[in-house]
């Protein structure tokens, strides 16, 4: 709903002009139509507050049982702020080109990062493995 409309809805004198142009089965229609909103709404609100009730409740619970073994909850926290954090490793890129260097020595390039030297001003399509 628009805020304008929203006002019209909460202001007794505005509802009063709205009845005296309409005709009382569009007014018990809207009214029908307004209850069966509130209604839904009112299930929506209720199934929230029960989700939320559940989340609450399974907080206590974990509270209880750090309480239960001795742990203060911010000293929990606290220990999981301070824990180190692993790095994910990714495997590692397969080459994508294979050449011999100027030394004799064979070796590959991923494609990523710098071109080898050995590698620059030729055609790349020519050393794909």
């Amino acid at each position: 709903m628009t805020d304008e409309t929203m006002k019209v809805l909460l202001n007794l004198r505005s509802l009063r002009v709205i009845a005296r142009e309409h005709s009382l089965d569009e007014l018990n229609e809207a009214l029908d139509k307004l209850k069966t909103v509130i209604g839904e709404r009112e299930k929506d609100e209720a199934l929230a507050y029960e989700q939320d009730k559940e989340r609450r409740d399974k907080l206590e619970a974990y509270r209880q049982m750090l309480s239960d073994d001795g742990i203060d909850v911010a000293e929990l926290l606290d220990a999981i702020a301070k824990a180190p954090k692993v790095k994910k490793k990714h495997a590692p890129r397969p080459a994508k080109y294979r050449f011999t260097d100027d030394n004799g020595i064979e070796q590959t390039w991923t494609g990523q990062g710098r071109t080898p030297k050995f590698l620059q001003d030729k055609n790349l399509d020519d050393f794909l493995i």
